[in-house]
């Protein structure tokens, strides 16, 4: 064997043995691409798409702690009475808001869930406890929209001196259809309302019975440059009563001023009318005055015309009357602080009350 022949047979083996050990080499599998949480960003801050879905989704809400002090509860209820020198309660809530929104053919289909935890006595003579109870749960589908959420009636003025809504509720389970255009809106509902059976005597005997009623309420809104204006109005049909309310707001100097006037027709014989129960005519007004981007100092007032009913359910009686100065202020981004005190004067007893209350939102 030559030299030559020998290296031809060396190279043939070393092919041999490359092609062998290639056939069992091992590849290693491209890793699976990851899907990031995206942010969305068609219908504001804070919305993030839910992964694989086209739909937006928010997590928002706040904790707060409260210390009301005065003569009274700075919350409805019926305890304490007016005139215990002594009052104060802390409180403390934890709300979670949920919203998720996405386009549809039809316009942008929306659900909020909307959740409060409440811990603290807050007009009650027991121990404190804790409750947990929907604070809103709706569906919307462009101007359509279904199940319990804040009526037009809850939209109040600057401050907290106002009392310019019922003192039953502002959400119901209702159904509505709400226009909503850049100068112009305008909007309808119809509200299921609720009433339980009343008893009286010992032994209780029932003297009304409750069920379920409907009330109506149609708002018209329009904003000329500073100036914004709402007309609105309601229909209880169980209590065959109804009420209008007339809101105004405007940018002058260095804040905002705004004023309300509300009419009612009545109490009811049977039963309170849902809508406006305070009075026959009610007036208030209130002034943010923004000292900077951290301080508002906004004094307000609210004056009540005919605060008691006759037994047809007309009003009568003495008016009523409410002022007192609301302080808000940034702390930090996302924490807040707000004071109030107002002194109350009414048919039965005069008073004050106010509150302390920090809230961080998120």
């Amino acid at each position: 064997m030559n030299i030559k022949s020998l290296l031809l047979g060396s190279a043939a083996a070393l092919a041999a043995v490359s092609g062998a050990q290639a056939a069992d080499a091992i590849v290693a599998a491209e890793p699976e691409p990851m899907e990031y949480v995206r942010v969305c960003d068609a219908f504001g801050t804070g919305y993030f798409y839910i992964p694989g879905t086209e739909t937006c989704l928010k997590i928002g809400g706040y904790v707060r702690f409260e210390m009301q002090l005065g003569q009274t509860s700075s919350g409805a209820g019926v305890y304490p009475l007016a005139g215990d020198d002594d009052y104060w309660d802390a409180t403390g809530r934890v709300q979670l808001d949920v919203t998720a929104k996405s386009d549809t053919e039809l316009g942008t289909l929306t659900s909020v869930a909307s959740l409060r935890w409440n811990y603290g006595n807050n007009n009650a003579w027991t121990d404190n406890s804790n409750d947990v109870h929907i604070n809103e749960a709706y569906i919307q589908l462009g101007g359509f929209k279904v199940g319990r959420f804040y009526n037009p009636w809850d939209k109040g003025l600057n401050g907290e001196q106002d009392a310019i809504a019922s003192s039953v509720t502002t959400r119901m389970n209702s159904i509505g259809y709400f226009y909503t255009g850049d100068t112009f809106s305008a909007g309808v509902q119809v509200d299921e309302l609720s009433r339980s059976d009343v008893f009286a005597g010992t032994p209780p005997v029932l003297v009304q019975s409750g069920g379920q009623e409907v009330g109506v309420e149609a708002i018209v809104s329009a904003k000329f440059g500073a100036v914004a204006f709402d007309l609105l109005g309601a229909y209880d049909f169980g209590a065959e009563e109804g009420a209008i309310r007339a809101l105004a707001s405007a940018a002058v100097g260095p804040g905002t001023l705004q004023a309300a006037v509300v009419w009612s027709s009545g109490f009811g014989e049977d039963w309170r009318q849902a809508y406006y129960d305070e009075g026959e005519w009610a007036l208030a007004a209130s002034y943010a005055f923004k000292v900077n981007d951290k301080l508002t100092i906004t004094p307000g007032g609210t004056y009540v015309w005919n605060t008691e009913v006759d037994p047809d359910g007309d009003w009568t009686g003495d008016d009523a009357w409410r002022a007192g100065v609301t302080v808000d202020y940034k702390i930090v981004e996302g924490f807040t602080a707000k004071t109030t005190v107002d002194y109350n004067e009414n048919a039965v007893t005069e008073y004050w009350r106010g509150f302390v209350r920090l809230d961080r939102t998120f």
